[in-house]
């Protein structure tokens, strides 16, 4: 039986005023997880969209600047899709029908980002939480990589990039529950650390809170639009929204925010009624992950147009309609753009 999860329409630690090429070294454990200005030119994506396709050596990551992307779960009511063939979907962008040119349902290797509500208020939940997400991970395919980040009014990576379940179980029990809770800020560093570092093309934030974000630097908007400039991951997120800590005013804010977040990724938000039910929300979210289509096409607009572009995603079997949930849309950037943004990181 599914728990309680909402969609709905709408990027980890500190932001710096700091072009990509002056960030700091991210190696060290209680790092600040960095990241530049989202509406600055210099922090404009460097990331290549990439597709995964198995060969007979494993998976090898094939990159396109012109190919979108998409990772798509498709349900008929809760229940997940898999049978699913390559002419049983339609994609269009901004109302115009594309072409599919690559289509997998595979369960492809996926790099993680553990994003961790470290502030006061977490204090007694943070052992439950943390065997949650060690759950999840475990559940997940064994090429997975992921890394840790613990925030409050500041975001930490406290574990890089692994494999090691032990190392991740050391990184998540860095708790020192304080302060505020810079979640936008959180999840745009950790956003720009996926696209900076990770070696999957499939990407995933899980994101854990149990409180309305005050303390970033950054708004809603503003982190929406920088995931969406990278093209960036998944948002899955848990909201530990109950209790009475918060008022209703504050408890439907966080909840939109999350929900937001999610929906616009290509992700889900979920709000458990009690501690208890967040480690079958983890195994919700593996079976998720491991259960996409990944579909890529070539837009009929030339990367040099500016702007938004909407994507909408259907799929149908038969007579019936199923409900798809991928990102709502993504920003091209053009080649020249991309090479630029990559000189200035070397």
């Amino acid at each position: 039986m599914a728990l309680p999860a909402q969609q709905a329409p709408a990027p980890t630690v500190t932001p710096a005023s700091q072009t990509p090429s002056q960030a700091p070294s991210l190696t060290v454990d209680r790092d600040p997880v960095r990241s530049p200005d989202p509406d600055s030119a210099a922090a404009q994506p460097v990331v290549t969209p990439a597709s995964s396709r198995k060969g007979s050596d494993g998976y090898v990551l094939h990159t396109d600047v012109e190919e979108v992307v998409l990772n798509a779960t498709v349900l008929d009511g809760s229940k997940l899709v898999q049978d699913l063939k390559k002419e049983d979907f339609q994609i269009l962008e901004d109302g115009v029908k594309q072409t599919l040119l690559s289509f997998q349902h595979t369960d492809v290797p996926v790099s993680i980002a553990l994003v961790v509500d470290n502030s006061g208020s977490m204090a007694k939940k943070r052992p439950s939480v943390n065997k949650s997400a060690l759950d999840l991970i475990e559940a997940s395919n064994k090429e997975d990589e992921a890394f840790v980040v613990n925030f409050s009014d500041e975001a930490y990576i406290d574990q890089e990039f692994t494999a090691d379940m032990t190392k991740l179980r050391d990184g998540l029990s860095h708790i020192e529950s304080r302060g505020g809770t810079a979640l936008y800020d959180a999840v745009v560093a950790s956003a720009d650390k996926l696209a900076a570092d990770a070696k999957r093309p499939k990407q995933v934030i899980i994101l854990i809170t149990d409180g309305e974000d005050n303390a970033s630097t950054l708004n809603l908007e503003q982190t929406i639009r920088r995931v969406q400039q990278l093209s960036g991951p998944m948002i899955y997120s848990i909201g530990l929204l109950f209790g009475d800590e918060m008022s209703r005013s504050e408890v439907r804010h966080a909840r939109r925010a999350l929900e937001m977040l999610s929906t616009e990724t290509g992700g889900i938000a979920f709000f458990p009624k009690n501690i208890e039910q967040v480690d079958q929300i983890a195994a919700e979210v593996a079976r998720d992950i491991r259960s996409q289509y990944m579909l890529g096409y070539h837009s009929t607009k030339p990367t040099s147009e500016p702007g938004f572009r909407r994507v909408q995603v259907t799929a149908g079997k038969g007579q019936g309609k199923l409900n798809v949930r991928t990102r709502t849309g993504y920003f091209p950037v053009p080649r020249n753009q991309k090479k630029t943004a990559a000189a200035g990181q070397k």
